[in-house]
């Protein structure tokens, strides 16, 4: 059975910090694609960052480029997502998702990803 299972999400203050972790299990990190993607009430789910860990492979979206780190430790099957200076507009559910496709470019397109976590809430406010 394949799980992706977020954590760290939280309240954090704006120009703070937060590190999302994504726990995969029942598939190879070398095999997929994760891609971090962010969901509020009035916006569709949008991809915020990728990594694909076969070659290293990263990319961002350009509201977070600078101020988001993506990586992995595959000898823990974890994908973290480091989220420095965050702005109010962060704000919103995150969720990890695996790609089995080996079209890097496909990263956005949330219907392209095979499996998904549940998803972990942040809020940025003061």
């Amino acid at each position: 059975e394949v799980q992706l299972v977020e954590s760290g999400g939280g309240l954090v203050q704006p120009g703070g910090s937060l590190r999302l972790s994504c726990a995969v299990s029942g598939i190879s990190l070398d095999e997929y694609t994760i891609t971090w993607f962010r969901q509020t009430p009035v916006e569709a789910r949008e991809g915020v960052s990728a990594l694909r860990s076969r070659d290293g492979s990263t990319v961002y979206s350009d509201a977070v480029n600078g101020r988001f780190t993506i990586s992995s430790d595959n000898a823990k099957n974890m994908v973290y997502l480091q989220m420095n200076n965050l702005k109010p507009e962060d704000a919103g559910v995150y969720y990890c998702a695996a790609l089995r496709s080996p079209l890097f470019s496909l990263w956005l397109f949330v219907e392209r990803h095979d499996y998904w976590g549940q998803g972990t809430q942040v809020t940025v406010s003061s």
